[in-house]
C-alpha cells in the first residue's frame, strides 16, 4: 500500500513503534495470559478502592446535592449536562438517567452536547470555548441545574458554562478527576455549588469513579422526591 505521494505507507508501524519490539519475540501465550490476567484483576481492585474511597468521602456531599436538585425538581427546574469527548457521553448518560430512568418517574433533562448543529455551529462562527454557556444563555434560568463533567477539571467551555449558569442562579454541580483543575478554583469561589473530585491520574478510573457518582446522584434524588407527582416543566430544548 502506498500513500498519495506513491511512498510506501508505514501502516501502524508509524503510529505504534514498539509493535517492532513484539515481532522479533518468540510468542508465549502462557505469559501473555498470566499478564492479562494480571492487569484484569489489578484494574479491577482499582477502581473498586477508588468507588468505595469516593462513596465514603463524598457520602454527605451527595446527599445534601441530591436534596437541592430533588427540590429544584419539585418546582420545575430542569438539568443540563455537558462535558467534552468521553465526558460528553458521560453528559448524555446523566441527562438520559433522568429523562428516561428505568424506574420512578420521568425528570426534565438535556445533554447540551446532543444538537450537533447548535455545537459545531458554536464552535465555527463564535469559538468552542462558548458551546455549553452560550446554551445555557439561551434555554437556563433559575431554578435549574447545571451538571458538567472533566476528567481535567480544566475544561474552558466546562468553566465558561458553570460560571454562566451561576449568574442565572442555577444549581451548579461539577464532577472532575486529578485535583480537580480549574474547577476547584471555581468551587473556592463559590461559583460551584457542589464538587466531586476523583483522585486519580488515570482518565478511565475517573470516569468509570464519575459514573457511580451521576449514579447515585440519581438514586439519592429520586429517593428525595419521593413518590410524589412532579410539576410538568416546559422542555428545555
Amino acid at each position: 500500500m502506498s500513500t498519495l505521494d506513491g511512498t510506501p505507507a508505514e501502516g501502524t508501524r508509524g503510529l505504534y513503534p514498539f509493535l517492532d519490539e513484539y515481532e522479533h519475540r518468540t510468542p508465549d501465550t502462557a505469559e501473555a495470559e498470566t499478564e492479562a490476567r494480571r492487569s484484569a484483576v489489578e484494574k479491577t481492585g482499582e477502581i473498586v478502592r477508588l468507588r468505595r474511597w469516593v462513596g465514603e468521602e463524598s457520602a454527605a456531599e451527595l446527599a445534601t446535592c441530591a436534596g437541592r436538585m430533588a427540590a429544584r425538581f419539585a418546582s420545575g427546574g430542569r438539568l443540563f449536562s455537558f462535558g467534552n469527548g468521553g465526558s460528553s457521553t458521560d453528559a448524555q448518560e446523566v441527562a438520559a438517567a433522568f429523562l428516561h430512568p428505568h424506574r420512578g418517574p420521568a425528570l426534565p433533562a438535556l445533554s447540551l452536547t446532543d444538537d450537533v448543529a447548535v455545537v459545531t455551529a458554536l464552535s465555527n462562527d463564535v469559538g468552542f470555548e462558548v458551546v455549553f454557556s452560550r446554551q445555557l444563555a439561551a434555554l437556563g434560568r433559575p431554578g435549574d441545574i447545571a451538571v458538567g463533567l472533566s476528567t481535567s477539571g480544566g475544561s474552558a467551555n466546562v468553566v465558561r458554562a458553570f460560571e454562566e449558569a451561576a449568574r442565572r442562579d442555577m444549581l451548579t454541580v461539577g464532577l472532575a478527576g486529578g485535583g480537580g483543575g480549574r474547577l476547584t478554583e471555581l468551587f473556592e469561589l463559590g461559583v460551584l455549588a457542589h464538587l466531586f473530585v476523583v483522585p486519580s491520574s488515570s482518565v478511565h478510573r475517573i470516569q468509570e469513579a464519575q459514573t457511580t457518582l451521576y449514579h447515585v446522584l440519581w438514586e439519592l434524588t429520586r429517593h428525595a422526591l419521593g413518590p410524589a407527582p412532579i410539576p410538568r416543566a416546559h422542555d428545555p430544548g
